[in-house]
């Protein structure tokens, strides 16, 4: 009798990253240090870059040219990305379909932990980073791209923010942190910002350890935790605080 079809977990694959850049020596940069370095280099995650510049145009490898309209700046020419975003999309035939486009850009949707927690349980993602003014528009919809941000703040590129995007998936892969509890108790994990931590000396500089954290009440240590963690969040991220996560 013929087994059943399964489906395929994506936690048993590698997550797979493609970064679209015009300075792929940055990478692996950050992301070859640490827990997520050691993650790169077991095989749980794989990193590829596709070179912008590779498909630029004519002698000097043009990648981008002057706003239409008129204005400030250079805008990355649409025919140069989509031969990039073509490019990298080759490097997984098979699946490269279900690797979501992002274009790190300042005036996408802000990047969350929902966000993260749903990338990092796909198979990946291809990340363009841009430069300059800004991109062709056209891009944008040719190429089923979304558009995502980690600020309210401009940068030189697009390479600093796919950096944080991956590092952020990554760590919740499956085996990446040694501790899963930890990440239960992580700020945004449930609406609040994460609590006050301490650890040893019991008094440093004249500030003391709580007494409560050293009481072995573990109901009591709790509460206080929850209690801080909702302080700090009205007082830092009052946008945080909805009905769920404000109701005990």
């Amino acid at each position: 009798m013929t087994p059943p079809a399964t489906t395929a977990n994506p936690s048993d694959h590698p997550w797979r990253s493609i970064v679209i850049t015009l300075f792929p020596e940055l990478f692996p940069g950050p992301l070859a240090a640490s827990v997520v370095g050691q993650a790169l280099e077991n095989g749980t995650w794989t990193l590829d870059t596709v070179a912008i510049r590779d498909h630029g145009l004519g002698r000097h490898r043009a990648v981008d040219d002057t706003p239409a309209g008129g204005g400030a700046g250079m805008v990355m020419r649409a025919d140069v990305l989509g031969a990039a975003i073509d490019d990298a999309r080759a490097l997984y035939p098979a699946n490269s379909s279900d690797l979501p486009l992002l274009i790190m850009s300042p005036r996408g949707e802000p990047l969350t932990q929902k966000m993260v927690e749903d990338l990092s349980k796909g198979p990946g993602a291809i990340l363009l980073a841009g430069r300059f003014e800004g991109i062709d528009e056209r891009i944008i919809k040719g190429r089923n791209a979304k558009e995502v941000s980690i600020g309210d703040y401009v940068l030189s590129g697009g390479e600093l923010a796919a950096y944080v995007l991956i590092d952020a998936c990554v760590r919740l892969r499956p085996g990446v942190l040694g501790a899963t509890e930890s990440l239960a108790h992580e700020s945004f994990e449930d609406g609040l910002l994460e609590y006050p931590q301490y650890t040893r000396p019991r008094t440093w500089e004249g500030h003391d350890i709580p007494d409560i954290l050293l009481s072995g009440d573990h109901a009591k240590i709790a509460k206080w935790r929850d209690d801080k963690a909702r302080e700090l969040t009205k007082h830092r991220r009052p946008d945080l605080l909805t009905d769920k996560s404000t109701t005990k």
